[in-house]
């Protein structure tokens, strides 16, 4: 970028979880067929009216506590007033005057370094239908029509695309770790509008800001940024800065630019009211209280807490709440009397590398915690080697069998002292020349002997007391 310096602004959409939507009583889930989560209050006839559902109200208020933002005393919505075929009633309930949260902050984590984010508001509406576009026609759907939906307005505080990226990561995390919403974004759960602008070094005033509308994933939002970024310094750069005007764009994933769709439209025009069908009611204290309790730890406090407590290192501690999923097996783990580093260690390699390999999800995957011990405990008891584990691992997952099944008397690691001090004499003894180079100063070969007693005892040998002896042996 050179010379400018970026400012962006985010707004963030997630869809909530419920049973069902925000103001009528049509079923809120994912469904692929047209039309069918839908009632007379979606399409907006004559006579319906809205019911508030609580749940959503309630999730929203947690949303705005773990960004630190301030709760209204009261509730209420207001109708922001606008045309578009996928709006129904000419207008949307939202929230302008008096949203969940106002004037927050959250801290994330930006290349290993932390850094806060200041939150301008969150509020609870409603999304509005979708539309599908084909050659010469487009239909609507009004599945998504009343879908609770949490708008997140960060403040013109991020400066780069990765900054804005870290944000929507840690807020999907932030949202599933809450419970709140799948936010799955090949769902369309989350969706993004991007403000860019660049300026001056040292000037003061921002400038011009260019909105790009509806970006569905977090890869297009970090291409949509710099294509602005470079796209705008490249205009100032020469001389053409008043080419950039307030406007609305889109992302074209093909090229990989934005493209512009229309001027933007300032808050004043949608001419907001207090939607008169909605009665305002107070937040009780004691509510609030309630939903402070139920708030969970989230992904940050969570590696700070695996890391303080039990040792993890950053790396581990970062992969392990990446996804809420891996965080409770871990717990799980934990609370069954498997050791903090083992459980990590099993975690991050094995477990990680089988699910991703038969992409699918960690609470589908067959060797659940309470399964896992059986192999561990049998690696502590000195019953089998971790290569044997492994294998075993294996044979559990693909056969979907209790690991026990596999484990049997033939397996038992040698770990009867005189009888491996017996096997590692031999050895030596028909290893002469090997043992003379030894002493030598050819350290490396330590390893040839130890391979050759695994060779002797087809991996029975337990690793840790042949080593001890075979040090021993040869130090003689």
């Amino acid at each position: 970028m050179g010379k400018y310096r970026a400012v962006i602004g985010l707004e963030m959409h997630c869809e909530l979880k419920s049973n069902s939507k925000v103001f009528s009583s049509a079923r809120n889930s994912y469904n692929e067929i047209p039309n069918d989560n839908v009632r007379p209050v979606d399409m907006a006839f004559p006579g319906t009216l809205p019911v508030v559902n609580k749940k959503c109200v309630q999730d929203a208020l947690m949303m705005s506590m773990v960004l630190n933002c301030k709760q209204p005393e009261y509730m209420y919505f207001d109708r922001k007033n606008y045309y578009y075929p996928d709006l129904p009633k000419g207008y949307q309930i939202t929230q302008m005057a008096s949203p969940v949260g106002v004037d927050g902050h959250i801290e994330i984590e930006v290349n290993g370094k932390r850094m806060p984010v200041l939150i301008h508001d969150i509020h609870l509406e409603e999304d509005a239908a979708s539309l599908d576009h084909y050659f010469d026609t487009s239909c609507i759907d009004y599945n998504r029509a009343g879908v609770p939906l949490l708008e997140l307005v960060t403040e013109p505080c991020l400066s780069s695309a990765e900054e804005a990226v870290a944000f929507l990561e840690h807020m999907r995390s932030a949202y599933k770790y809450c419970d709140v919403s799948e936010a799955d974004t090949k769902k369309g759960q989350i969706r993004c509008d991007v403000n860019v602008s660049i300026m001056d070094m040292d000037a003061k005033e921002f400038g011009t800001r260019v909105e790009v509308k509806n970006i569905n994933s977090f890869g297009n939002v970090y291409d949509a940024i710099n294509y602005e970024i470079k796209r705008q310094s490249e205009l100032k750069s020469q001389g053409r800065y008043d080419e950039v005007e307030q406007e609305t764009r889109r992302f074209d994933e093909e090229s990989g630019t934005t493209i512009r769709m229309r001027s933007k439209v300032d808050a004043i025009d949608y001419k907001y009211f207090v939607d008169p069908n909605i009665p305002k009611f107070k937040i009780e204290k004691s509510w609030l209280e309630e939903i402070r309790k139920n708030i969970p730890l989230l992904a940050l406090e969570r590696k700070d807490k695996y890391m303080k407590d039990y040792n993890l290192s950053e790396y581990d501690a970062g992969v392990i709440v990446k996804e809420k999923e891996y965080a409770l097996y871990f717990e799980e783990c934990l609370n069954l009397g498997i050791d903090a580093k083992t459980a990590s260690n099993w975690l991050t390699t094995q477990i990680l590398g089988e699910i991703n390999h038969e992409e699918i999800s960690l609470k589908d995957f067959y060797l659940t915690p309470v399964l896992l011990k059986q192999i561990i405990d049998e690696i502590n008891a000195g019953t089998i080697s971790s290569k044997q584990a492994k294998e075993i691992f294996y044979k559990a997952v693909e056969a979907k069998k209790e690991p026990k099944s596999f484990i049997n008397s033939d397996m038992a690691q040698i770990s009867n002292q005189e009888e491996l001090t017996k096997i590692i004499t031999t050895i030596l003894s028909q290893n002469e020349t090997q043992v003379e180079q030894y002493k030598n100063g050819k350290d490396n070969l330590f390893d040839y002997f130890v391979g050759q007693v695994m060779k002797e005892t087809r991996g029975k040998a337990n690793p840790v007391l042949t080593k001890e002896i075979l040090k021993k042996e040869l130090d003689k």
